[in-house]
């Protein structure tokens, strides 16, 4: 499970629901959730944060938050 779905899945959002509210398929929502080599997209996140009633910034830092800076 991607880092997106783990959130979606503490939030406990319906995925019916934030496809119908935000016109991403439930299939893209799949793959975004559970496959780890499918780039989400910046609107994708803000559309789902909105669905959500999320601050974006949340969502983005929760998603990201394993990501750093190579050393130089």
């Amino acid at each position: 499970m991607t880092e997106l779905g783990l959130f979606l899945a503490k939030k406990s959002v319906n995925r019916s629901d934030v496809a119908r509210k935000t016109g991403i398929s439930k299939t893209r929502l799949s793959e975004l959730s559970n496959n780890k080599r499918t780039k989400l997209r910046a609107d994708e996140l803000y559309l789902i944060a909105l669905a959500i009633d999320a601050d974006p910034c949340e969502v983005f830092n929760e998603i990201c938050k394993d990501l750093e800076l190579k050393g130089e």
